[in-house]
Order: C-alpha cells, then structure tokens, then sequence
C-alpha cells in the first residue's frame, strides 16, 4: 500500500474536492480518519457524489457531530480521540488521506493534525486556495510540517489562476507546484476529473 496525506493551510480550501479527484485519478480508496460536524453530511459522501465507489471510502475512525475543531468536537460529544485507533488501514494499491481542517488542526489538547502525519510517515499534498492571504498561510503550513519531518510532495492550488502568487510559494517554501485546480461552473464527477486530468500529472502523486 502506498498512502498520501492530504492536508490544507485552512478550512474550506477545497481539500475534500482535490482528494476526491487525486482518489480517482490513481484508483485509490478514501480515507477522512476524522468527521467533525455530520449535519450537512460528511467528505466521504462528498466524494462519492464526486466519482469515488462507495467500496473504495474507508469507514471514519471518528464521526463527530459538531462543525468545529475535533478536538473540541470530541469533548462535546463526550468521545477522547485517541491516535493509536488512526492507524492507517492496510489496502490494496494506493490510499488518499484527507484531513481535518488545516495541517495544525488540534485532534486532541496535545496532538495536532500535522503530529499525525508525521506518524503516519507518508507523503503529503498541501493544498492551498489562490485567494489573498494564500502565500502566508502555505508558507506557514509548509514550516510546519517540515518542522515535522514530514515529506512533502508539493501543493496543490485551488481557485483562479495567480501565477506570481502560486510561483512565489512554491520559490520560498522549496516546493513543487503540483498544479491547479480552477473554480468549476459545474462541479461533478465529470468536469473534476477532466479539470484535474488536465491540471495535474499523476505521476507526480507515484
């Protein structure tokens, strides 16, 4: 099995729908270890709806009512997260691994996101948005988790092109540019992996 975390500088960066087209493109399974706030459904129905088989998401360890930090999340719900139970599960071929929020996202008082991936010792993807703000969030990211020891395979952008931006990430922090996914009219299963396909080399990702 080869696994690839997959981890942001922020929420709502669009993790859950570059997974979800990393997931198709090397047919992989899914894995989302922790679900924090179930109301609006979870990132593994999401990815479903997006192209990836029912047989190939992996169960959550952790599915949390609340939408707001799993550390926080678990103590409102009464539930300790405990690290050893987010073992990456044994598969066939290759497992994508999204997580939580942005890479210092805390699971518990004492461990954050990042603390989890570097246990788990596998490459990872930041993925970034091209909003304002972008080349400070990554950048601090990026110190993160080579703080870390953890190896980075590049990042991955979401949102309208910003060359300068994306190309001064990638010069500062000493990371490759993985590419760029656009804002879609239309996003389905389809249009992300034709927007992907042409936005990204797998083999980048193998």
């Amino acid at each position: 099995m080869s696994a690839i975390a997959v981890t942001g500088t922020d929420t709502g960066v669009g993790k859950t729908v570059f997974a979800a087209a990393l997931t198709v493109a090397l047919g992989a399974s899914y894995w989302k270890p922790v679900q924090a706030g179930l109301e609006d459904g979870s990132d593994a129905a999401s990815v479903e709806t997006l192209g990836v088989p029912r047989a190939r998401i992996v169960p959550e360890a952790y599915r949390l009512t609340t939408p707001c930090s799993p550390h926080r999340a678990a103590e409102l719900d009464g539930v300790a997260i405990d690290p050893a139970r987010l073992a990456l599960p044994r598969m066939d071929g290759y497992l994508v691994v999204e997580g939580a929020g942005g890479a210092l996202v805390p699971l518990t008082r004492d461990w954050l996101f990042a603390d989890q991936i570097a246990r788990w010792a596998c490459p990872t993807v930041l993925v970034a948005r091209t909003a304002l703000g972008t080349i400070n969030h990554s950048l601090l990211s990026i110190e993160a988790l080579r703080a870390r020891g953890v190896s980075l395979l590049g990042v991955a952008f979401v949102g309208d092109a910003q060359e300068d931006s994306e190309a001064t990430i990638a010069a500062v922090g000493g990371v490759r540019r993985l590419g760029r996914l656009p804002l879609l009219p239309r996003l389905d299963a389809a249009a992300l992996a034709a927007a992907f396909a042409a936005s990204f080399d797998t083999a980048a990702f193998r």
